[in-house]
């Protein structure tokens, strides 16, 4: 028996999005293309809100 929400369900819209940063192992921070820290870029801040990536929660649980 398939539940009765599956018969309207649809997959959904994959985004795409262009990250404007890189994780830096060397620093251990996010930069941009210039070579300037993304966290240090105020307008790259409100525009998406954050610049976090996952390179600390592979070592450290607590993260």
């Amino acid at each position: 028996m398939q539940p009765f929400a599956l018969n309207y369900a649809r997959p959904a819209r994959e985004l795409v999005v262009a990250i404007p940063y890189v994780y830096d192992s060397g620093l251990q921070l996010n930069v941009l293309a210039d070579g300037r820290v993304a966290a240090c870029d105020h307008a790259l801040l409100r525009e998406v809100g954050t610049t976090t990536s996952t390179a600390g929660s592979k070592t450290h649980f607590d993260d």
